[in-house]
């Protein structure tokens, strides 16, 4: 369940810090009642960054494919093979 705070508890840093910490979700910030900012710790901010990335390289793909732009994975392979010697 979301958690969901007024602004004027951002006063209380270290407890504000222990909850994203303890948190496996976003904290929802409030302003005079209205939604203002979201917070969480680095460590669930790089998750989440790293997840939109894999979504973001998997509609490219998606869009690769159905575009027609896909190469013979043997052929490529070998391909490199010769480049790299390998």
């Amino acid at each position: 369940m979301p958690r969901i705070i007024p602004i004027r508890d951002l006063k209380n840093t270290s407890e504000i810090s222990q909850m994203c910490h303890e948190s496996n979700e976003p904290i929802y910030i409030t302003k005079n009642g209205y939604g203002d900012m979201v917070i969480m710790s680095i460590e669930l901010y790089e998750e989440k960054m790293f997840i939109s990335d894999a979504y973001h390289k998997l509609k490219a793909a998606e869009e690769q494919l159905a575009e027609g732009k896909i190469l013979d994975g043997k052929e490529s392979l070998k391909n490199i093979r010769e480049k790299y010697n390998v």
